[in-house]
C-alpha cells in the first residue's frame, strides 16, 4: 500500500437518520482507535508463569476524534444536535484504500476554543455504542 494523505481520513455523520452520510466540515485532523480489552486467565499452573489471556472474551470498542476549523455548516449543526440530544447515530470513517469503519456512535464530548487573533475552531470525541462493521476496499 502506497502512503495515503491524511486528509483522506474522513469522518461522516447520517444526517438524517437514514443513511445520508456527509462528512463532518472543517476537520484538520481525524483518528480512529480500535481497543480489546484482555481477560487474564493466569493461574499458578500457567506455562514459565507467562501470562494467559482467554481469547474473545473482552469487550472490544472504537473512538474516534476530529478537530477542525469551526464552519457553521450543516454538519456542525447536526453535531450539535447529536450531543445535546445524546443521540447515538451511525458514523461512518472512511480509511483511505483500507475501508470503511462504521457503527453507532454518541459524541461524548464537543469542545470549541479560539485565540483572539486565530480562526474558531472545535474538536469532538465520539464513543463506540455497539457493534461495529468493516467493509474493505
Amino acid at each position: 500500500m502506497a502512503a495515503q494523505r491524511g486528509k483522506d481520513l474522513l469522518i461522516k455523520l447520517d444526517m438524517t437518520g437514514q443513511g445520508s452520510f456527509q462528512t463532518v466540515a472543517g476537520l484538520r485532523a481525524t483518528r480512529i482507535t480500535f481497543n480489546a480489552e484482555t481477560v487474564d486467565v493466569t493461574t499458578l499452573e500457567s506455562p514459565g508463569n507467562w501470562r494467559q489471556l482467554l481469547a474473545g472474551a473482552g469487550v472490544r470498542s472504537a473512538a474516534i476524534s476530529g478537530s477542525g476549523v469551526f464552519r457553521d455548516q450543516a454538519t456542525d449543526e447536526r453535531a450539535r444536535a447529536m450531543f445535546f440530544a445524546g443521540e447515538i447515530p451511525t458514523i461512518q470513517v472512511i480509511i483511505p484504500d483500507f475501508g470503511t469503519v462504521q457503527g453507532p456512535f454518541q459524541i461524548a464530548s464537543l469542545e470549541y476554543s479560539g485565540q483572539h487573533d486565530g480562526e474558531a475552531v472545535y474538536e469532538l470525541s465520539l464513543a463506540s455504542a455497539g457493534a461495529i462493521s468493516f467493509q474493505a476496499v
